[in-house]
């Protein structure tokens, strides 16, 4: 073993046991029966900005450090897809989630539709969060496997094993405490990071890099469907985002919710600019690495001391733990709580803690399975894991707000073939980052279906009671969209194609047709209650 790896096995050790410190201090919180889904909801603004930025701020900047790697300054509109994320959720979404005291994405689809809808939407939420939480200890399992020999796999199940303990104890209120801690880690993990780009390679090794390797300079050498898909899926992602939600609806009020979520839109710029630099700098230094993630400590090592090298590596694993604990206990808050309520209706508030606890165990083997399955290609698990989630759940939360014609079996039916769909389009294309079936990413195929099914299931369903509004500007706005979008499609297939835009119009057409169905085809109740109004 390293000197390296002496001290970051020391300064994780002692990370640690500070953070089964503060689950016990978070313990000690739980006064009320929401107290460890929502902490009482009673987070101020900078404890809301802090649980964001660690978040998503933590897991992008593992994703570009890995992204920019390999792809060059291409990466940061990784970093900007998640920044409009933030910034759409906070203006267009949180105070009305807050209004309904919204817990769980699942949990707002299972109190409109049922039981049934609750644990099927519950179990896909559940399976998809340990994804997203091993993509980012795969960037510290990578480190640790560089300084000390420990496998990736090992590395990955003792992260694992951690997010457990202290979560266990005190639920919303520890990820509070622990995303505070991290900021700490955070700001000492970039300015770490930028005194090794000015030792090297510093703006000189930049600009040789330049010279020998262009494309890495280039804003679009990723790919524009790939560029595409992160803006597509973050977008998608909006109305989804449940771990985001659990921890702003934690708020006192929507306005904290809301000022908490703007803060870390603005706070996700160094992580985004510090992990492009990194990356490139990895590049220069360490050009011919295994992965991006196995570059980043070769590249310190040649760069810095033990010490320094450490601490980095400990906001890198803040990093991991800042995504993968928010992941780790929203997944089994829907697998426990909403899957939990569906199977027993009667179970009470401790029982429905008692099998999140158990949910959180369940969950913790999920991830190291997947550990073991791929330590590879973060970005990948990320998007992969939004897929089947928001494949299977975009069209039920629509449906959920926006249009009450919808029926329990149609929902039931787009949960299942909006996720089987995009696993199986992912199994096509030989699971893939950047080659799809058909150059068509997963996410459009598994979203379009899961709104093509709500839809049509819901239109022919007989329990379904609707009448067709004919007069409607949005609607007719909509309708005209989807054509046009189609039309477009249509003339231009062969460069949309060879670019992979087919499937982006494609998604865009049926989503606008989708909307045109929400404004046109309207419960027959409504109908009779501005008849009503109009008698009188």
């Amino acid at each position: 073993m390293t000197e390296y790896g002496v001290w970051i096995i020391v300064l994780a050790v002692g990370y640690t046991f500070a953070l089964i410190a503060a689950g016990q201090i978070a313990k000690r919180r739980l006064t009320k029966k929401d107290s460890y889904f929502v902490g009482n909801r009673n987070f101020n603004k900078w404890i809301v900005a802090f649980c964001i930025t660690g978040l998503f701020s933590g897991s992008t900047f593992i994703s570009i450090l890995e992204l920019s790697y390999l792809s060059g300054i291409s990466a940061i509109w990784y970093g900007l897809a998640e920044m409009v994320q933030i910034f759409i959720i906070a203006l267009l979404i949180i105070r009305s989630f807050r209004k309904r005291m919204l817990v769980t994405v699942s949990g707002l689809i299972g109190d409109k539709f049922g039981r049934t809808a609750k644990g099927l939407s519950g179990a896909i939420t559940a399976f998809a969060f340990p994804m997203w939480s091993v993509a980012t200890a795969i960037a510290f399992a990578s480190a640790f496997h560089v300084f000390t020999g420990i496998s990736l796999s090992l590395s990955v199940a003792f992260t694992a094993i951690l997010l457990f303990i202290y979560l266990q104890a005190g639920g919303m209120w520890s990820i509070a405490f622990t995303q505070t801690m991290n900021m700490v880690l955070f700001g000492l993990m970039i300015t770490i990071g930028i005194i090794a780009f000015f030792i090297n390679p510093g703006i000189s090794g930049l600009a040789a890099l330049n010279v020998e390797r262009p494309e890495m300079f280039d804003f679009g050498s990723v790919g524009l469907q790939v560029i595409v898909v992160w803006f597509g899926t973050f977008l998608v992602n909006v109305i989804l985002a449940q771990a985001a939600f659990q921890m702003a609806l934690s708020s006192r009020t929507p306005e904290e919710g809301q000022k908490g979520l703007i803060m870390a839109g603005f706070m996700a710029i160094p992580f985004i600019v510090g992990g492009v630099l990194f990356g490139i700098s990895a590049a220069v230094v360490v050009p011919n690495a295994s992965t991006g993630l196995i570059a980043i400590p070769l590249y310190l090592m040649e760069v810095l001391p033990a010490p320094l090298v450490g601490i980095f590596f400990l906001g890198v694993w803040g990093c991991a733990l800042g995504w993968g604990g928010p992941c780790q206990f929203s997944g089994a808050t829907s697998l426990g709580r909403d899957v939990g309520s569906a199977i027993k209706p009667t179970a009470s508030g401790e029982q429905l803690i008692k099998y999140t606890k158990i949910s959180l165990l369940l969950l913790t083997g999920l991830m190291i399975l997947f550990g073991l399955m791929r330590t590879e290609q973060s970005a990948w698990w990320n998007v992969f894991a939004w897929t089947i989630r928001n494949s299977a759940t975009f069209a039920p939360v629509v449906a959920a707000l926006f249009w009450p014609v919808v029926t329990k079996r149609a929902v039931v039916a787009s949960l299942f073939t909006g996720f089987t769909s995009g696993l199986l389009w992912y199994y096509l294309g030989g699971w893939n980052p950047q080659e799809f079936y058909m150059n068509v990413h997963p996410v459009w195929v598994g979203s379009s279906i899961n709104i093509l099914t709500i839809t049509l299931v819901t239109l022919t369903d007989n329990k379904s009671e609707w009448i067709f509004r004919k007069a409607d500007r949005f609607g007719y706005l909509a309708l005209t969209a989807g054509l046009l979008f189609t039309i477009t499609n249509v003339l231009y297939f062969n460069t949309f194609y060879q670019n992979g835009l087919f499937g982006l119009f494609m998604f865009a057409a049926i989503l606008s047709y989708f909307i045109a169905a929400i404004r046109f085809v309207r419960p027959v109740e409504a109908q009779g209650v501005r008849r009503e109004t109009a008698a009188v």
